[in-house]
């Protein structure tokens, strides 16, 4: 698999670099696709939390730190069809992912909690529901839980996106022919190592009944040659890729790469998969940048499998899009210290600040789980000295990790937030939250019927195109 991957994303490179090379030629980039064409198979690419800030984050630090093109903005975004969308769901103003992800999915607003059910209580086809009712093949991928929010909204109906034991039964029922990520505690019955279950059953063993290959680490995965492919790497979300064991749990491409291989057989009416980078939005609530850095190189790097497979099957629509904006990431020059106010005290992040995101090596939820619930002086200095060289944490700040005190009333990730604060400081890559923001959120789409996806919409009419494009 490992092979598979590096070719993929080797040949997904040449692949960009020709796309870029066409549109600074003919100074029209390629067409992206019309909208009067239905296409076979559907590839929805989903950063979860990912607005254009994010993107341009990923774009200028991928280049800056890995010598690589970011195939999102680089060939999907310049190259495709590009929209925004709006994200509010039925009420507030800001929502939260079951409610985007429901609006993207049926075409309707739902309530914040609620999974693909509208106000009035009545549930709504899904993109899943209605690609099984085309004939179509179904592949769920993220790297949260697989009955966490944006995969549950694409495929089931529920009154609460909490009842984690109930959505792996309605999940069950649909039976994707792929399902891969986290969540492995709620497949197992209470007794067996991890497993969660209050009813006695072994979801992994009915899967294994229904046909599906089983994988539970990367070799597993390798090893998967069948069509319909169950894998849980983790017991909850899965790491980030700044912690990742890569013997452990793949990467989000090689999921990709693993899921388009096993839905490529038997697929004569096509497909529809949905890929999520969950680890996106986690960064965003922690106010984690550099864990957001990496999180945006890996979705992008699945990214460039999908373009592969996309080269070799034209008939594809592929998208790339988030649900909603996390964090209020604000990238900014600020001062150096609090001793001028002068413009000459000030400074501008480029690429030395990249480099030092770079050195980090550990994501600010893995410092909570070493800290404990009761930090000390002594194992947090231990942390920041091992995986954030070059960072000093200021007295006010250091009193209010080991109080337990947040910054400010929108800031309730502790202590991810307060370090956040730390790097930001330091970097100038700020947040404004740990919540959600409105900011419009946007998508990019390249092949039979990406024109639908031009302009600004509302996500409701995202969910409106899918369907349109899958019952032709």
């Amino acid at each position: 698999m490992n092979d598979l991957i590096s070719g993929c994303v080797r040949r997904g490179a040449v692949f960009i670099a020709a796309v870029l090379v066409l549109a600074g030629c003919v100074g029209n980039p390629p067409a992206p696709g019309t909208a009067g064409v239905a296409p076979k198979n559907i590839i929805i690419l989903f950063a979860d939390g990912a607005a254009p800030v994010q993107w341009d984050f990923g774009k200028r630090s991928s280049a800056v730190l890995r010598g690589q093109a970011f195939a999102t903005t680089d060939v999907v975004f310049r190259a495709g069809a590009l929209g925004l969308l709006s994200t509010n769901p039925s009420g507030p103003y800001i929502t939260d992912s079951a409610a985007a992800a429901s609006a993207m999915s049926i075409g309707h607003k739902v309530i914040n909690g609620a999974v693909s059910i509208t106000p009035d209580g009545k549930p709504q086809k899904t993109v899943m529901q209605a690609a099984r009712a085309a004939g179509k093949r179904i592949g769920l991928v993220t790297t949260a839980t697989v009955y966490d929010a944006t995969p549950a909204a694409f495929t089931i109906n529920a009154k609460s996106r909490r009842d984690s034991q109930a959505l792996v039964e309605l999940l069950f029922k649909m039976e994707p022919d792929v399902l891969m990520g986290g969540g492995a505690e709620h497949f197992l019955p209470q007794g067996v190592p991890g497993g969660k279950r209050t009813d006695g059953k072994d979801v992994i063993a009915a899967f294994r009944a229904k046909g599906h290959q089983i994988a539970r680490n990367t070799a597993d995965l390798k090893a998967a040659s069948g069509s319909k492919v169950l894998g849980l790497f983790a017991d909850g979300d899965m790491d980030f890729d700044i912690d990742r064991d890569p013997a452990n749990e793949p990467s989000v491409a090689e999921m990709a790469a693993a899921a388009l291989k096993a839905l490529s057989q038997q697929n004569q009416n096509g497909f529809v998969l949905l890929v999520e980078n969950e680890n996106t939005d986690t960064a965003g609530h922690a106010n984690d940048a550099a864990s957001l850095m990496r999180a945006l190189w890996a979705f992008d790097d699945a990214v460039k499998v999908a373009l592969e497979f996309q080269r070799s099957n034209p008939d594809t629509l592929l998208i790339v899009t988030g649900d909603h904006e996390t964090g209020g990431f604000s990238p900014t020059y600020a001062l150096k210290d609090l001793s001028v106010l002068s413009s000459k005290n000030r400074f501008y992040p480029g690429d030395e600040q990249f480099r030092m995101l770079e050195r980090i090596t550990m994501s600010l939820s893995m410092v909570k789980e070493k800290l404990g619930k009761k930090p000390s002086n002594e194992v947090l200095d231990l942390l920041l000295g091992k995986h954030f060289p070059g960072f000093d944490l200021d007295p006010d700040l250091r009193k209010l990790l080991l109080d337990s005190k947040t910054i400010e009333r929108n800031f309730s990730y502790l202590p991810q937030n307060v370090l956040g604060r730390m790097v930001a400081r330091q970097t100038g890559f700020y947040w404004g939250t740990s919540g959600h923001t409105p900011q419009p959120v946007a998508v990019g789409a390249l092949g039979p019927g990406a024109d639908l996806f031009r302009g600004y919409q509302d996500n409701t009419d995202f969910g409106k195109h899918l369907h349109r494009l899958i019952n032709r």
